[in-house]
């Protein structure tokens, strides 16, 4: 019996044991399937970027072909621009002369214009001498004018202020006669009404002593 259960025990342990290793190996399996795709992504990407190189270099390469024609065109017309440059070169050459000739021609011209224009503003210059003269005797006039009128202003004012000083005199004169004859009529009222009072006060008197007399 004892003997069974150990045996059952070690078999039961075998079978774990092989589902143990059956399952390793399922991991490395699937981790294998995982690497091998990784590798195959890889090389996908790898593939990929081979092919964009091999189709930039056929776009180079087109590219280099077509400059090199364009450089051989560019050649070709550079040649002809210096045949045309020689024909422009010496029709230059004999255009230099004929501006050479202009501008001795135009240099003759410009001295006797200098020569006129010196001899014009010269005579400008004297003009503006004489116009600047009669300008400021014309001033000096004027300012004498000026001076000569506010003289006569000044003049007319002081003799303005006389006359109305003397004005204000007479006027202040006859107010202090007035004034006078006031005070004089005042004082004569008031002497008359003294002399008035006076007088009845001394009639009172003599009332009232006959009164007493006669009591």
């Amino acid at each position: 019996m004892l003997l069974s259960i150990l045996k059952k025990k070690q078999e039961l342990k075998r079978i774990k044991e092989i589902k143990f290793k059956k399952l390793q190996e399922n991991n490395d399996l699937i981790k294998e399937k995982k690497e091998l795709k990784i590798w195959e992504e890889k090389l996908k990407k790898e593939d990929v970027k081979l092919r964009l190189k091999e189709e930039d270099s056929k776009i180079k390469e087109k590219e280099l072909k077509t400059k090199e024609e364009e450089l051989k065109v560019e050649n070709e017309r550079l040649i002809k621009k210096d045949e045309n440059l020689i024909l422009i070169t010496s029709d230059l050459r004999n255009k230099e002369k004929e501006l050479k000739l202009k501008d001795e021609e135009q240099n003759r011209k410009e001295i006797d214009l200098k020569a006129r224009e010196e001899e014009q503003k010269s005579f400008e210059i004297k003009e503006k001498r004489k116009r600047e003269r009669v300008l400021k005797l014309m001033k000096e006039e004027e300012e004498k004018q000026r001076q000569l009128e506010n003289i006569k202003i000044k003049e007319w004012e002081e003799k303005f202020d006389r006359d109305q000083k003397a004005i204000q005199h007479k006027e202040n004169l006859r107010e202090q006669r007035l004034r006078e004859k006031e005070l004089i009529k005042l004082r004569s009222i008031e002497e008359n009404e003294n002399q008035i009072k006076n007088n009845f006060s001394t009639d009172l008197e003599k009332f009232e002593i006959n009164k007493t007399k006669e009591n």
